[in-house]
């Protein structure tokens, strides 16, 4: 699949402010070093600017991005709208947490942590919905199982932790839950991501060329002649490849800049205290992003729609 930036950044983005999002409320009903107004406030903007930049971002590469409100109207059995749907209320009862915990602290407490628990479902909800998008797409056996829905998920924590623990540097704590959390949260993400790779290269989709034309009981078939003479919009949204060794190369990046790097970074941070936390904390969040839009890529590039068995393709 044509891996289109738009939707690289949204998920990317988007994943990164809900997790975000959800450990600042997370840690403020659990009464953990958020009583500093501006640390609690930039937690919120970055959670909002990430999501709202995201969201916006994912209409960019439709034809007409002013008609993407109708895609809320089909929630019943499309989990684009679903997405679209819980996006926009998740706001609700974050916002209205959000604007509890700055500014009215003492006002219904007991009330107000159930509105800041219901948003953080709310933005585990959000990301499970953008992962079905995927998983729910059964011509394309990339995305089609069980480890796509788990691989948002813990991409949305790994990277919320990691961004709130540099956010907690910056301002000058040094949080051993989250630490311990971020740390965790990478080697889960990890372990996934391997074990989806591999499952990735040990599988293959059911269809075949065969069962795709209903020609399997004659023998095997054979591509005769391309359909088109040029490149068309199947061939290049759902027939793009890449090569192998490409590929074996961004995977070494990916796991690296993505997961390895920013263990040892944290790691380090909290060896060094000070000065040295901030660095280390900040350089982890930025060589996370770094191997994340790579993954993000991957996860596109790397997914083959059933489709290019009708334009020669060996298998899907």
């Amino acid at each position: 699949m044509h891996p289109a930036k738009s939707v690289i950044f949204f998920t990317t983005a988007s994943g990164a402010g809900y997790g975000l999002l959800a450990l600042i409320i997370a840690a403020n009903i659990g009464g953990l070093f958020l009583n500093d107004f501006w640390l609690a406030f930039t937690g919120y903007a970055l959670s909002y600017v990430l999501i709202t930049a995201g969201l916006l971002s994912s209409t960019f590469h439709l034809g007409h991005p002013e008609r993407a409100w109708r895609a809320l109207t089909q929630w019943r059995s499309s989990w684009l709208s679903r997405e679209g749907v819980m996006a926009i209320f998740t706001f609700l009862p974050t916002g209205l947490y959000g604007l509890h915990h700055l500014f009215f602290p003492y006002l219904l407490p007991g009330v107000m942590a159930l509105v800041g628990l219901i948003g953080i479902l709310a933005c585990i909800v959000t990301v499970y919905c953008t992962a079905m998008i995927y998983a729910s797409l059964k011509p394309v056996h990339a995305w089609a199982n069980r480890y796509v829905p788990m691989g948002y998920l813990l991409l949305s924590l790994m990277s919320g932790s990691v961004l709130l623990n540099g956010l907690l540097a910056v301002f000058g704590y040094a949080a051993t839950v989250v630490i311990l959390l971020a740390v965790v949260a990478l080697v889960a993400a990890l372990v996934w991501k391997i074990a989806y790779w591999r499952f990735l290269d040990g599988t293959r989709s059911i269809s075949t060329a065969e069962s795709a034309t209903g020609l399997g009981e004659f023998g095997r078939v054979h591509l005769f002649e391309a359909p088109h003479t040029e490149a068309n919009y199947l061939m290049k949204e759902m027939g793009f490849q890449i090569a192998r060794k490409h590929a074996a190369v961004l995977r070494k990046i990916a796991l690296g800049a993505g997961f390895i790097l920013p263990i040892l970074l944290i790691l380090l941070g909290l060896t060094l205290g000070g000065a040295g936390l901030i660095v280390a904390a900040s350089l982890a969040v930025i060589i996370m992003a770094i191997g994340i839009v790579t993954e993000r890529w991957l996860f596109f590039a790397e997914a083959r729609h059933t489709v290019g068995l009708y334009y020669g393709a060996s298998h899907a």
